[in-house]
């Protein structure tokens, strides 16, 4: 059976509903490796015992292919998402061998050790790692920042459609507005130059660029972390200049750490750990943390507590005390 028309029929279904372009791929992917292992010929091989052959294949995974149990549930709801909503045949009471989930205690940094490394990153990855750090973004949600999202006024960033696709507000450091405010002058430069060349549309979620025809232009929207090169939207097929690739600032923070000798394993997510704890030392209440952090439940949260366990109110960035 050829993978392309259900998996073409899959890829409409997700941008509908808006699903980001991440998980359209990881989704595809999962589908066209579960067609190919059970060597499914035809469409109609698809309904022939679905549930057994999910649960052999997700079993597969966990003791076979040894997958860490996060992998092992997008793979899951991959399959959830083609029975119920591509081939309208939902699954019900899947059971198989599940992956062990560990529960792992975050690579945590000192203040000092956050002071080190952000004194030595420069230009937009030293501005990006002071938000990462600054606010507690997760560094997808750091690159997608949109202009209007920062507020100067009340000193915080909105985030729009993070994790489980919900809007949260975190506070913004003071110390970096003036940073940032040269940094958006040269962006706007760049934006002014694409407009000027025929360009200088973004990217806008869901059907706001039908709705709003010229916001695509408007320097609101623009991102605050604009990729170096133009390059064309994969699936519309626009020519436009993307947010910056996280990879960008993983590598430089990479190698800042390295030359300072931190033997810890640090990553750009690493900062967004370090603003939780360092609250939390600081005093404040867990559950604002959970608030600021845009966890679901606070058990998420609680994973922090293993540094210290005190309650306190009020919340300024941890930014401005280095």
């Amino acid at each position: 059976m050829s993978n392309t028309k259900i998996l073409d029929e899959t890829r409409n279904i997700m941008r509908y509903a808006h699903y980001s372009i991440h998980t359209e791929r990881a989704y595809c992917e999962w589908i066209a490796k579960y067609i190919h292992f059970h060597h499914m010929q035809t469409r109609e091989n698809l309904f022939i015992e679905p549930k057994k052959k999910v649960e052999d294949y997700l079993t597969y995974l966990a003791v076979q292919a040894n997958v860490a149990a996060s992998t092992q549930s997008q793979a899951f709801n991959a399959l959830v998402f083609l029975y119920k909503q591509v081939l309208k045949q939902p699954l019900e009471d899947i059971k198989a061998t599940r992956s062990h989930k560990t529960q792992r205690i975050p690579v945590v940094l000192t203040r000092e050790e956050v002071k080190q490394i952000l004194s030595l990153l420069e230009n937009t990855s030293g501005l990006l790692a002071k938000l990462l750090y600054g606010c507690g973004l997760r560094i997808t949600e750091a690159v997608r920042l949109r202009v209007q999202d920062i507020d100067y006024g009340y000193k915080q960033i909105t985030v729009r459609n993070g994790k489980g696709m919900k809007d949260r507000v975190t506070p913004f450091p003071e110390i970096i507005a003036p940073l940032l405010t040269n940094h958006l002058q040269r962006v706007k430069a760049i934006h002014n130059q694409d407009l000027a060349n025929g360009y200088g549309t973004v990217y806008l979620p869901h059907a706001l660029a039908r709705k709003y025809p010229n916001a695509e232009q408007e320097w609101n929207w623009q991102y605050v972390f604009p990729s170096k090169k133009l390059s064309k939207d994969p699936r519309s097929g626009i020519t436009r200049r993307h947010h910056t690739d996280q990879s960008v600032v993983n590598k430089a923070i990479k190698k800042v750490v390295e030359n300072l000798g931190i033997t810890k394993k640090v990553s750009a997510h690493t900062f967004r750990h370090s603003f939780a704890t360092h609250l939390l030392q600081r005093g404040t209440d867990i559950r604002t943390i959970q608030s600021l952090l845009g966890h679901k439940d606070l058990e998420t949260t609680m994973i922090y507590t293993h540094v210290l366990k005190q309650g306190g109110e009020g919340v300024v960035s941890p930014l401005d005390d280095l």
